[in-house]
């Protein structure tokens, strides 16, 4: 008994508290409509939605451009200090990665292919 009280008290709040149907419709264009993702994004994400606007990867999220690995056109690898390791796949099908230190400064070669790479100092934007 008690418990068919306490189920239609609790239902009739719950129904008490919905809006109208026609209500449901006007919530969300009172303001203007429904506002986008950059509208809602805040802090980093902010930061990159407003990069991927202007054009710019901050967090190199998407693929790097394709160099051709020669000593003068090397390929750029980004970093936040002045030396970092990087592994080289020098086949296509090998298992194996080379793995060595690079530098800032000139270009390097990979100890095993011969491929170059050049250390670039990348800014964060925060």
């Amino acid at each position: 008994m008690a418990g068919r009280l306490l189920l239609r008290s609790a239902a009739r709040v719950i129904y008490s508290r919905r809006p109208f149907p026609s209500q449901l419709g006007l919530r969300g264009l009172a303001s203007g409509g429904i506002p986008s993702d950059e509208d809602q994004a805040t802090g980093l994400e902010k930061i990159v939605l407003q990069a991927a606007r202007k054009g710019a990867d901050p967090y190199s999220i998407l693929k790097p451009k394709e160099y051709a690995g020669s000593k003068q056109d090397p390929h750029i690898v980004p970093s936040v200090n002045n030396k970092r390791m990087i592994g080289c796949v020098c086949e296509e099908d090998n298992t194996a990665v080379i793995w060595f230190w690079l530098h800032q400064g000139e270009a390097q070669r990979c100890p095993s292919c011969g491929a170059y790479y050049k250390l670039v100092p990348h800014e964060l934007p925060h």
